[in-house]
Parts: C-alpha cells; structure tokens; sequence
C-alpha cells in the first residue's frame, strides 16, 4: 500500500543537522515520502563544508525519486534547502545512475521498499558498488537480504560489474517483487550460538594473488580469536575501475552478520584481511543481537510492518537488540516517527522497539 492509496497529512518538516550534513536524512526522507505520499523540506544541507547544498551522489538520490514517482524539487542544486513533493510511484522497470562516486547499495535501499510496496519491478543501477562508509553489494546480498526476505519483501540481486572508487563504473540489478505474507512479531534479543563463518576475498582488475593474501590474513586473525572460518577467493568483474574487498560473513544461531573492508592506498591485502576479521570479533565482544549497520537498515521494514503498511497483523512488533547505539540508529528513528505512526524505543544499552503508535 502506497501514500497515494491512503495518504498521510501534511509536509514533514526536517533538519540536515540531525545526519552528517544531511545525506542520511536526505536518503530516510525520499524513501518515507514515496512510502508515504508526504512532501517535505529538508533543511540545513552541508551549511559548513564549501560549497553548500547537495553532493552530486545526493542529487542523485533525489532524481531517482523523481523518477519512479514523477515527483518534483525545489532547491536540489546550489542551496541548503530541498522540498520535495512525490507522486505515485509506478511499478516498472528503471535504469538509474549514482554517480561514479555514488553508492548504487545505498541508493537502492532508498528506492526498494518504495518499488516493493508500489506492485515490484526492476532496478538498475550504476555507479560504486564497493566504497568505504556505506554497505557493500555483498554486504546486501549477504547480511540486509535475509532481513529483507524476513520481512515479507522478495528481492533478487546480480552484479554485473564491480565498482571501486574513484571510477565507479559498477552495475547490478535488482528484481522486486510485491510484499508476500509479512511476519506477525519479529524478536532478536540474543544473536545465539555462533554456526558458521565466511570470508569472502574479491579482486576487481588486479591479480588473483591479492584476493589470496586477503584471505589467509582474515583466516589467521580470526583463528587466533579461536574463530574457525573457510575462505572462498574470487575475481570481480569489472570494466574501467579496479579495487580489492574482503566481505566476512558469520552466521548465528538468530542473526547474521556481515564486515566489509576496501583495498585502498596504503593498506596493503594483508591489513584489508584482518581489517574485515576485526570487525567480527569486536562485534562479538559485544551482547547486540544486530551488528550497529543492519540494526539501522533494520528500522524501515519494522516500522512499515508497525504502521500496517506490509499488511494488517498484530502485534505488528519488532524487538531486537545493536551491538552499539549509533547517530545514525537515533537519526533513523526520528525520521521514522516523523512520517509514520510508529512508536520507536531506543534503549542507551542497544535494547531497540518497533511498534504501532
């Protein structure tokens, strides 16, 4: 169900300075207001660094808005406002493009459940499939779909090409299919018993031997944290850029887990291994069901199944514990309440509850 199928009142009023200069919010708010049918205006947008207003990737965010809804902005270019006013999102196909600096994973988390709830269809993107500061493609394909899937929401996802900064030049696609049967009560408080641990070593236009390197690095350091993990080395395709990316994957008794890190200028493959494998390990040194970035992606579908909108069931509940109380956790969930009926708990120790208002 659409906003324009049962529209919600009023503009949302909102404040750059609740993210990181405004990207985050920016991503949240395009997101709810398709959900929605809400406008908005976004105010605040990188005041400080030089030049004001939007970043190309995050004007990119906004015409793919506009896209998949005929929709309209105000201020997108050159200014530290934006309104933006959707129309009904069309189920359908779109090609759409990040920038060679733009995150085609965050830009679909921004526009999936948007295309889900619209009917489904096809998303193409192009643009940074591996770029540090955001997620993966493997990280999507490894640790947000399952949460996804939980939820009632069929997504399929293909790489065609890897995309490592500064070229980009990345591609996948996405099929989304319409909202199946979502869950009645969703409960993570503990992640269980550790079953599995993957390392997944890439190379996109560099020689194999440095996916091997990777590998053995992130075996040794989770061995000796007494963690035993297999290692599967592959060769990413690509077309004008090139990179290195070691992906590791625990599997949990309740929960998964996933810790990406980036080849880049001065660390060597080594350092890239054990980079990924730390993340682990501190994870696990902690009592958080979700690792602090699934426990942010988390929120959307929670507060969709919340406020009704992946269909009626009751309690419509999510309770889950984070590794850690993030920024970008709380400023998720303020955006959250300001566009759907959904009362968001967030505890200083991790403890976390999606439910109706």
């Amino acid at each position: 169900m659409t906003g324009h199928d049962r529209p919600d009142a009023g503009r949302v009023l909102l404040d750059g300075s609740l993210g990181e200069g405004g990207g985050h919010v920016l991503r949240s708010a395009l997101s709810l207001s398709l959900i929605t049918g809400r406008p908005f205006q976004l105010t605040g947008l990188h005041e400080h660094p030089e030049p004001a207003g939007l970043r190309p990737q995050h004007l990119a965010y906004v015409r793919a808005a506009e896209a998949l809804c005929g929709g309209t902005s105000e201020g997108a270019v050159g200014g530290t406002e934006l309104a933006f006013t959707p129309g009904p999102v069309r189920a359908g196909d779109y090609l759409l493009e990040a920038g060679a600096s733009g995150s085609t994973p965050r830009l679909f988390q921004c526009l999936v459940y948007p295309l889900a709830l619209a009917g489904g269809g096809r998303l193409t993107l192009r643009g940074a499939t591996h770029l540090r500061g955001g997620p993966s493609f493997h990280a999507l394909v490894g640790a947000w779909l399952p949460v996804a899937r939980a939820y009632g929401l069929p997504v399929q996802l293909t790489l065609t090409h890897a995309g490592f900064l500064p070229e980009g030049a990345g591609e996948f696609t996405a099929e989304v299919g319409a909202p199946v049967e979502p869950p009645e009560l969703v409960e993570l408080p503990a992640r269980g018993v550790l079953r599995e641990v993957r390392v997944m070593s890439f190379v996109g236009g560099l020689p194999f031997a440095v996916a091997e390197r990777q590998s053995r690095a992130a075996v040794a350091a989770l061995r000796e944290r007494g963690i035993l993990a297999e290692a599967d080395n592959r060769p990413l395709p690509v077309t004008r850029s090139q990179g290195s990316a070691t992906f590791v994957l625990a599997q949990f008794e309740h929960t998964v887990a996933g810790f990406t890190s980036l080849g880049e200028r001065g660390l060597d493959a080594e350092g890239v291994g054990r980079e990924a494998a730390e993340a682990l390990t501190r994870f696990m040194e902690t009592g958080g069901a979700l690792d602090e970035h699934l426990a942010e992606q988390l929120l959307l579908p929670a507060a969709l199944l919340a406020s009704g909108r992946l269909g009626a069931v009751t309690p419509g509940t999510t309770r889950f514990t984070a590794a850690r109380v993030t920024s970008e956790l709380t400023v998720q969930a303020e955006v959250l309440r300001r566009f759907l009926p959904v009362h968001i708990q967030v505890e200083p120790g991790g403890s976390v509850e999606v439910r109706p208002a």
